[in-house]
């Protein structure tokens, strides 16, 4: 059997990490080259000039236009924050390099931090890849499917579970090997609910198949091309060779969210956890700039404080 060169790359070592991230200044360094690569930028007005002070031990940044005063961590998921920047860049790189999920409690042991202060870096971290996939459009030859998170609990069983979050799994294909996916909570299987995503995730040439539930011929609504494959008694998705894909990476999301993770509120922050597989799958082609895509993720988030990430 031939060996994956995406699966066998060796990715950001952690000798390397600490050469380059090991020290605080080294990451303040590395945090002010990404937000001002081309030297410092005005967030307010664009204005490329400014006088810098520090208070506090922090450094300060005033423009010379309109006077906005800003510092490196602010407007940037890392505002508000007390914990040193080789913490955070610790559990980007963990988080980036993992082939599994990295839990909140690994985070606590292997960064020597509080729990809530793990539990509130972790939500950020996976909050930033959610935001940096919420754009991604799939095309070409996709392949969707319906799928569940959750459901240990006693209750109605299959769909309709009021202990299950339903989702949508959907695979790009290119010659017949996953490009891209998507993994997007809907609020039922229903036409309405296809149609809405499909609007957002879908490009309208796409080439979309599916089994045969029949909410998923609304993907023509919006005029994407659709065929179904009949899944029955006689015929299991394993043994068809168009799921073979989407059964694949719906099997390995499944065990890396439940080896993982024990418990977590799967309607309220299950977009997420799904966001953080969907952004490690499409990025896994260069395991090295992971970490720095992360990072200038970090940036372009803006704060996201623990309130506004238990209420969402």
């Amino acid at each position: 059997m031939a060996i994956s060169k995406i699966q066998f790359q060796h990715g950001m070592g952690l000798s390397e990490f600490f050469q380059l991230y090991g020290t605080e200044e080294q990451c303040k360094k590395a945090l002010l080259n990404a937000r001002w690569p081309h030297g410092y930028n005005c967030d307010r007005c664009g204005n490329k000039h400014a006088i810098s002070f520090n208070a506090k031990s922090t450094t300060y940044w005033q423009c010379c236009k309109c006077r906005y005063q800003t510092s490196l961590r602010s407007g940037t998921i890392f505002h508000g924050s007390k914990l040193p920047l080789t913490k955070w860049f610790q559990a980007i790189f963990l988080i980036g390099q993992s082939k599994n999920n990295v839990s909140a409690m690994e985070l606590y042991r292997h960064l020597k931090i509080s729990y809530t202060a793990a539990w509130r870096m972790k939500h950020k971290l996976m909050q930033v890849m959610l935001e940096q996939e919420a754009d991604r459009k799939l095309q070409g030859d996709v392949v969707i499917d319906d799928a569940y998170l959750g459901g240990e609990l006693p209750g109605k069983r299959g769909r309709g579970s009021e202990n299950k979050a339903p989702f949508i799994a959907a695979v790009q294909m290119d010659n017949n090997h996953p490009l891209l996916v998507r993994f997007d909570l809907v609020s039922g299987f229903t036409k309405d609910a296809v149609v809405d995503w499909a609007k957002k995730y879908l490009n309208k040439s796409s080439n979309v198949v599916s089994d045969g539930l029949q909410c998923f011929t609304a993907v023509t609504q919006i005029g994407a091309a659709h065929s179904r494959e009949i899944v029955g008694e006689n015929r299991r998705s394993t043994d068809m060779p168009c799921f073979k894909w989407i059964n694949i990476l719906l099997s390995n999301l499944k065990t890396a969210i439940s080896g993982t993770y024990h418990a977590f509120d799967f309607m309220k922050y299950a977009p997420r956890y799904l966001a953080e597989r969907q952004f490690l799958f499409n990025f896994r082609f260069n395991l090295k700039d992971i970490f720095r895509t992360i990072l200038t993720g970090c940036i372009t988030t803006g704060p996201r404080p623990e309130k506004w990430l238990r209420s969402s």
